[in-house]
């Protein structure tokens, strides 16, 4: 996992529920885990773009259901600050949901824009992605 060069804020906390971008089987998850944060005891941790999280899965096919998938949020409504002073926000909060913890995407197809932060962060995300923004 790469270090961003954009200011992200985190504005999804634990326990929130995303709706996915891909067609894995998942179409909403919820986050109960923020893979890799260092935070304040007792600070409910949250989650941005780029993010791996692990989180279950709500609602989807129902083989899907009830299960722990690992996800990276690629989109969120809250605006965040690029290198260049540009400032960038998404209508919707989205994830997409791995195979595995290396960032192997498990659908084949993304629906919308991907932010091109976790495009850098994760290759494999950016192998699929059509729209990059």
């Amino acid at each position: 996992m790469q270090p961003l060069k954009a200011r992200i804020g985190r504005p999804l906390p634990v326990g929130c529920r995303i709706e996915t971008c891909d067609n894995s089987g998942a179409k909403v998850i919820r986050v109960f885990t923020v893979v890799g944060l260092k935070t304040t005891k007792g600070r409910i941790s949250s989650c941005g773009v780029g993010d791996l999280v692990m989180a279950s899965v709500v609602r989807g096919r129902p083989d899907m259901r009830k299960q722990v998938v690992y996800a990276i949020i690629v989109r969120q409504r809250k605006e965040y600050r690029r290198a260049d002073g540009t400032r960038i926000k998404f209508e919707d909060n989205s994830a997409v949901v791995l195979k595995d913890e290396k960032g192997n995407p498990k659908g084949t197809i993304f629906k919308g824009a991907i932010a091109k932060e976790a495009c850098e962060r994760w290759p494999g995300i950016a192998k699929i992605a059509s729209i990059v923004v």
